[in-house]
């Protein structure tokens, strides 16, 4: 039964006690620390699936149901969040799962405006790594509690203490483990469930394509049975508690500690503890803060948050899919509803619950729930939709500050309308920022992005979904600053290194090719008022 459905069973009348069976979450890493393969032994324990697709690693791995898009399957990397709902017990789970690579983190960032706690995981070879420490950043700033799932305990890596070590000193994040692996990295025997003492043996499936079973030992059967190394996890488990590691759900909940949990995803090994624990401990939907600071409460009338916009995911048809978080009220199916932004109706007739690729009609949801609205065309990346008094507007996200740029024409001129269309829509969806300026006109805009993947990602949708194959030329700008008054455009645009261009939501940007050819022009023309584009998460 799908959450929707399960949902719609029940008295829809308690919007409070709906919100409370919610749990909305993102699990969010470094690149090829096992994101979407924990995504799918999630799944496979809330029994939505009935055999995980990561098996044996990426070059065996068939598709996982969260890597629905063609480059993703090639590359064996997620490129775009994806959302997964299934029911778990009497709960409702939302699963945003993120890119890990560094190139799409403006995407994780709308993802992470959309849930309510985080899973972050460690590669237990690794550590903490660039990009899991960007976005943790994000979490601790948007409040966001984190639980820490260490994974591939079934390989070689560092030793479990070292490991929360670092999260004390480079995150300043108290570590607080429930489960603690028995067998060093690489020999994994189970876990100790730190809440009782007992021991968790598993068992091993047929290239972990299926839940590991479990037996669950008492703790004097575990040490006759595994012995020094049942006896080291204890002791080890004690020494993070005594330093301050003792679970407290308010230091979880106020961002200053996180529970730790270990496991190997590939195998299902400890996935179900850290589900139970989802289940059990991260926080339900909140009233959500409008434009004017105030909370809007849970039973008021429906408002929803718009924070992704998909083209693509079903080529038959090849239609738009906008993501939203429902943050109060209950949507109906077929309401229509009110876009604060342009102040138009929106109708809902097309409204999915959406699991990877596979879809199906919801015809209810409560806040904390994703819906994708289909034939979305008219709604952008931080849009808020409404229905009732009074209206409602919901913070936007803000645009990350670009660091690459290319100039995009279509291969073949006969196809510019289809390069018009795909231009807009990329833009619409946020797989890359779009600059213009009179200079260069509408034929020759900008791609401007985060990391260099991102045109790898346009170039290829360009392409295969909109029939327009580009040539993008790399532009030499490194230097990037918001232009305060658009009447010095002038200035900047006659330098030698140097111009404006508008970015879509208006915002004029000043590229120079290094920080010394805008030091020269500030030089020249003191007054220049330029100022930093603060990245989101500062």
């Amino acid at each position: 039964m799908s959450a929707g459905a399960d949902a719609a069973t029940s008295s829809d009348g308690d919007v409070a006690a709906q919100a409370r069976r919610r749990r909305s979450f993102a699990v969010i890493s470094h690149p090829d620390a096992g994101k979407s393969t924990l995504t799918e032994a999630l799944a496979l324990h809330a029994r939505m699936i009935s055999e995980a697709g990561a098996v044996h690693g990426k070059s065996g791995r068939r598709g996982v149901v969260s890597d629905w898009m063609e480059l993703e399957r090639a590359r064996g990397i997620s490129i775009t969040s994806a959302a997964l709902q299934f029911s778990y017990g009497d709960s409702v789970i939302n699963l945003l799962d993120t890119p890990g690579h560094a190139d799409f983190s403006e995407d994780t960032y709308r993802v992470l405006a959309a849930v309510d706690s985080a899973v972050m995981l460690l590669d237990a070879a690794k550590g903490l790594e660039p990009q899991t420490l960007k976005l943790f950043d994000v979490c601790r700033h948007r409040g966001i509690p984190v639980i820490t799932f260490v994974n591939k305990w079934d390989r070689p890596g560092r030793e479990a203490l070292e490991l929360c070590d670092e999260l004390s000193e480079r995150l300043g994040l108290t570590p607080m483990p429930l489960t603690w692996p028995v067998g060093e990295a690489g020999h994994f025997r189970g876990v100790l469930d730190v809440t009782d003492g007992s021991f968790v043996r598993y068992a091993r499936t047929a290239g972990g394509a299926t839940v590991a079973q479990e037996k669950r030992l008492p703790a004097e059967w575990a040490e006759a049975e595994e012995g020094d190394a049942f006896t080291r996890a204890v002791e080890e488990a004690e020494l993070v508690a005594a330093s301050g590691g003792e679970f407290d759900v308010a230091r979880f909940l106020d961002g200053s500690a996180s529970p730790v949990l270990f496991g190997a995803a590939v195998l299902n090994f400890g996935v179900r503890h850290l589900l139970d624990l989802l289940v059990e401990l991260a926080p339900r939907p909140e009233p959500w803060v409008d434009v004017d600071g105030e909370p809007r409460p849970l039973d008021a009338d429906f408002s929803a948050f718009v924070f992704k916009v998909q083209t693509g995911m079903d080529p038959a048809h090849r239609d738009q899919v906008a993501f939203a978080r429902v943050c109060s009220g209950v949507f109906e199916r077929g309401m229509v509803v009110t876009n604060a932004t342009t102040k138009r109706p929106f109708a809902t007739k097309y409204a999915h619950q959406v699991f990877g690729q596979q879809r199906s009609t919801v015809d209810i949801a409560y806040p904390g729930d994703v819906i994708g609205l289909v034939n979305a065309s008219a709604l952008r990346v931080g849009d808020t939709l409404y229905s009732g008094r009074p209206a409602v507007r919901f913070p936007g996200l803000p645009s990350f500050a670009p660091a690459h740029f290319a100039v995009a024409r279509p291969a073949d001129l006969s196809k510019s309308k289809q390069f018009r269309k795909g231009v807009e829509q990329l833009g619409s969806e946020g797989v890359v920022q779009i600059l213009t300026s009179d200079l260069r006109g509408d034929a020759a805009p900008v791609f401007a992005a985060v990391g260099p993947m991102q045109f790898e990602v346009a170039a290829h949708r360009m392409e295969h979904e909109f029939n327009s194959p580009v040539k993008l030329d790399r532009l030499p700008y490194s230097t990037v600053r918001r232009l305060v008054d658009p009447a010095q455009r002038a200035l900047v645009d006659a330098g030698r290194s140097s111009e404006v261009l508008t970015r879509a939501d208006g915002t004029d940007l000043a590229l120079f090719a290094d920080d010394m050819s805008m030091r020269i022009l500030l030089r020249r023309h003191p007054d220049l008022r330029l100022e930093p584009l603060v990245a989101a998460g500062e």
